[in-house]
This record gives C-alpha cells, structure tokens and sequence, in this order.
C-alpha cells in the first residue's frame, strides 16, 4: 500500500520551516488549517530518522491529547503518509513505539502530571499542541527535558489558533520578547513562527466548513479561527489577557466555600444560548480561584446534568441561577436530578456593566485566579464592553459565583445589587 498523502504548498512550506536552523517553531492560525497533521507528520519524520529517539506531544490535560492527537491526527497520519508504518501502543504509559525503538509520549502539562510524566524523560522533540492553553512556566519546565543526545538537532514545536497579542506566544515569537524577563531574547533567530489558515487547506475540509460554520462566527471569533489574527485588547474592556495571565495559577489551595454559578438557557433548540455554568471556589485568604467552566449548548435537563456533574465533582457548598428568564424553571430541573443540591435564585436587577465591574475590581487588585486556561470563557471577558451586543453566558456565570461568595465573606462582604 502506498501513501495518499498529498501536501499542500502551504504544509510543503511548513515543513522547510520545521526542519530549518530555528530551535523553536510555532505554527499558528485558523481551525482546521492543517497545524496539527503537517506537525506530528514532522515529528514521526524525526522519530523515523533517529532509531531509539523520543518524543513527546504535550497539551494542557492528558486526555485532550490522546483524544485529539493519539486517538485521531496521528492514525489519520499514519493512514495516509505512513501506511506500512507499524506502531504499538502502551496504554498504561500513553506512547507509541515505532519498529526501530524510537517512542513518542503523549501527556498533560497540569500540575499532577508534569513531575512523572515528563521530568522523567529526556526528548529529541517536544511538541506544544494548542500552546495558547499552557502556561508559560509549565513549558519552560517540560524544556528543560529538551535533552536527548541523538543525530538529531532538538527541536521544540508549537501550535496555536493565536490568542491576544498578550498571551506569551506572541511575545515570545512575534515580538521575541521573553515573556518572563520582559527583555529581547537572547538568540531570536532560534524563535520562528509561520501562519497556516484554513483557507490554505481547504481541499482537505468538507463542504460549507471555511463559507459557513467559520464566516459564520462573531467578528472577533472569526478573526481568531478563520484568519489567524491575533487579537488586540479591546478598548473599553473590563478584563484584557494580560490582567488574567498575571494571576493564572496551576493549583488551588485549600478552599473554604465553592459555588457554582449557572446563567441557564431556558430554550433548548439550535439557536439557543449557551447555558453558563463555572464554578469558583474562595480560599482562607479571601482569594477566588476559577476552577473550571462546564459551559453547554442543550436542553434543560442535558445542562442540569452538567450543573449537578460540577457540583458533586468539586463538592460544592451551593448551586447560584440566574432566575431573569427561567423561573422556577431552574430549580425545579435542577431537583428534578439531584434532590440533595444546595440551590440559590438570583435575580438581576442591575445591568450586566454593573454587575461585572465589582469582580473586574477584584481581578486588578490580584485576587481572582484562573486554575489553567479556560479559552471560551476568557475570550468572552476580554470581549466584553458597555454597549456589547454579545450574550456573555460564561461571563455571568463567574459573576454570580463570584458574586454569592463575596456576600457569604463576613471578614470582606462584597455589595451587589
């Protein structure tokens, strides 16, 4: 069987590029431009050459990887570039090994699993998939693994759908800044990036993907998924990037009080909104660490199941609902699955500016803290402006929980109305 594989000018471009004198590559741009396939094509292309190397595909959690990459980009690869490639798979260690020794470790870059899964291990290539959800500090950790002595030149690969031109991949490969020290990197040469977008690849995408789920998207959406833009701060916002990433933490401490904050959407048809739910948790020191953001398009009773999921998950001391538009409606769907739940109505009587500006305060004073990245919802805070014509879900949901918290803090009652 012989390979079907048919590259592109811009993937055939890439790959000049990946196998260039930089040290550090980022490829980034729109959905579904090819990133992810032309990179893992350059890894095994890496992996094959050097007998006995090993490489590693990281992202944030674990089973994003091997859900999105090992379970799917790679056998797609395989398939078609490499179809009399054998590999064998170790489930227990998450890695693939190839006939002639080399491995390529699949793994997470949370704070649980970088010290066994990766400081363990030395590699030829580290390759950062989707880099705009890790940390800065959990890559300039799994680098220091960069260290495999073979007849290869090490290599550290990253991809990204760009984020705010203060995220530190901009600074990092566009600016050549270290997003550390805030000075000019000492070798940039070593730092390059190239932009594939969707576009580019649209031979290899199904029909309507690039004219109507991407154009279809609000204008900064767009900009980030089907142009490849990196995103300026917005005038007017209340949250930038930059505000957010200063107090990002990769664990939370011991938590006093966790709520979970729903913004429901009543209706359950495709046009609905999405229903908001994300749960924040306040420690000893009055710090509120975001915990996760379980956001949802669905019926009533597919969110509810998402609402009671996070707060048995997180052993959460209450349940807040925005009432405005459901009513009784939330609480009744919410005990419909879980009779135990400890639920609060909250209804708004301020605007949505209003309501938001007291936990932005929080933000700039260092107090709130985003336990990892959670894209939807941070591309909603930093969108958001008086006048906004946008359905911030998320948004609200971190601003009730938030919000029940400050008021159920004697030591620092925060006021809303």
């Amino acid at each position: 069987m012989e390979a079907i594989f048919q590259k592109t000018s811009a993937q055939r471009e890439a790959l000049k590029l990946l196998g260039g004198k930089s040290r550090y590559v980022l490829l980034f741009g729109g959905s579904r431009s090819g990133k992810t396939f032309i990179l893992v094509y350059a890894l095994l292309v890496r992996a094959i050459r050097a007998p006995g190397s090993r490489h590693a595909i990281l992202r944030l959690h674990s089973n994003a990887v091997r859900q999105s990459v090992l379970m799917d980009t790679l056998p797609k690869v395989i398939r078609l570039a490499f179809p009399q490639l054998k590999l064998k798979e170790s489930s227990r260690d998450q890695l693939v090994r190839l006939p002639n020794g080399s491995e390529i470790w699949f793994g997470g870059l949370d704070a649980g699993e970088r010290a066994d899964k990766i400081l363990g291990k030395e590699f030829s290539t580290i390759y950062f998939n989707e880099c705009s959800e890790i940390d800065y500090t959990a890559v300039n950790t799994a680098l220091t693994r960069l260290a495999q002595k073979t007849i290869l030149a090490n290599r550290a690969y990253f991809d990204c759908n760009p984020a705010g031109k203060s995220h530190w991949s901009y600074r990092l490969f566009m600016e050549k800044i270290d997003p550390e020290t805030t000075l000019p990197v000492v070798f940039p040469r070593q730092y390059a990036a190239m932009l594939l977008n969707p576009a580019a690849n649209a031979e290899n995408l199904p029909a309507g993907y690039l004219e109507e789920t991407l154009a279809g998207l609000s204008e900064r959406q767009r900009a980030r998924f089907l142009e490849g833009v990196w995103l300026d701060d917005i005038a007017g916002a209340l949250w930038t990037q930059r505000l957010i990433d200063r107090n990002r933490v990769a664990i939370a401490p011991e938590l006093v009080r966790i709520i979970v904050g729903v913004d429901p959407a009543v209706t359950g048809n495709a046009n609905s909104d999405t229903t908001g739910i994300v749960t924040v948790g306040r420690s000893r020191d009055d710090h509120y660490y975001v915990l996760s953001d379980a956001s949802c398009r669905g019926r009533p009773l597919e969110w509810a199941a998402a609402v009671s999921s996070e707060y048995e998950r997180f052993r959460a001391d209450r349940v807040v609902g925005e009432v405005n538009n459901g009513g009784e409606l939330v609480e009744t769907v919410l005990r419909s699955l879980n009779l135990n739940l400890s639920y609060r109505a909250v209804r708004a009587t301020r605007g949505k500016i209003a309501r938001a500006e007291p936990i932005a305060a929080l933000y700039e004073q260092n107090r709130v803290h985003h336990v990892g990245r959670f894209t939807e919802l941070e591309e909603e805070m930093t969108g958001f402006t008086p006048g906004s014509t946008i359905s911030p879900d998320r948004l609200d949901a971190l601003v009730w929980a938030i919000t029940q918290l400050g008021e159920n803090n004697s030591s620092q009652r925060l006021i809303f109305a």
